[in-house]
């Protein structure tokens, strides 16, 4: 009688869990439904180019949304990030490029968990517009087929504060120097300065409103995909203390 080494046992358990995902999905699913369920169906490797174009970007916003309620309830969806490296190795169609801070605290594949190569992901202190990180959205949406530009800004952001303080720093300077109009076009109530985590808070806002006229203003690729229905730009403020998304629009 042939033995089964637990090594054997393991890898057809895996195997069977795997088929079955497939299959319940499958039946669940039905032929004609769209292929959207989540970035990355569990298991299963990274988001493919049949998935993503079958999603208008209202539904990748709604993915995003699904994800950051996934995260928040700590049910976050199963991942074979091996699978997600191999199945990504050769191609990748993410269906979104986002703009975050460089906080430790915001990791956008984590907080709409998200897998490999679900999302092109930019980060930068303020999340502030660029020349390169317009280029690499360009890139994103014009060459590589992602349906949305989403700017996240966060609450208690020290690139805000920094800002609203005038901090000179080497090229931390000429950085805050973009976040700075975002401080006279803020509408507050209350006492304007870094100390008011209210205040810092409501700036951080208005940079996330105008990180997004920059992007339609400075970039006439992506303003005129955003015309033509092809993607859409928008953004929110997550909340460090419960995870939650305010969308600024």
């Amino acid at each position: 009688m042939k033995r089964t080494s637990p090594e054997s046992v393991d890898n057809l358990a895996v195997d069977r869990r795997r088929f079955l995902g497939a299959a319940i999905g499958a039946c669940a699913i039905g032929p004609h439904a769209p292929l959207f369920m989540q970035f990355a169906p569990s298991m299963s490797g990274s988001l493919t180019k049949e998935q993503r174009d079958s999603m208008t970007p209202s539904q990748v916003v709604d993915e995003l949304k699904k994800g950051n309620e996934r995260f928040r309830a700590g049910k976050m969806a199963p991942r074979d990030y091996l699978a997600e490296k191999r199945s990504s190795a050769s191609g990748q169609y993410p269906a979104a490029v986002v703009l975050g801070c460089v906080d430790s605290r915001v990791p956008a594949e984590i907080i709409f968990d998200a897998g490999i190569g679900d999302l092109f992901s930019g980060r930068v202190a303020g999340n502030v517009v660029n020349d390169d990180m317009l280029g690499s959205m360009e890139f994103a949406c014009a060459v590589a087929g992602a349906k949305l530009v989403f700017v996240l800004g966060h609450t208690a952001c020290g690139a805000i504060k920094g800002a609203i303080d005038d901090v000179e720093l080497g090229n931390l300077t000429g950085l805050l120097a973009r976040i700075k109009p975002a401080i006279p076009r803020t509408k507050f109530e209350g006492e304007k300065s870094s100390k008011n985590p209210a205040y810092v808070d409501a700036v951080a806002r208005t940079n996330v409103k105008l990180a997004i006229d920059n992007i339609r203003r400075r970039s006439p690729v992506l303003e005129d995909l955003e015309k033509k229905g092809s993607i859409q730009i928008t953004g929110a403020m997550y909340n460090l203390a419960n995870g939650t998304l305010e969308f600024v629009s």
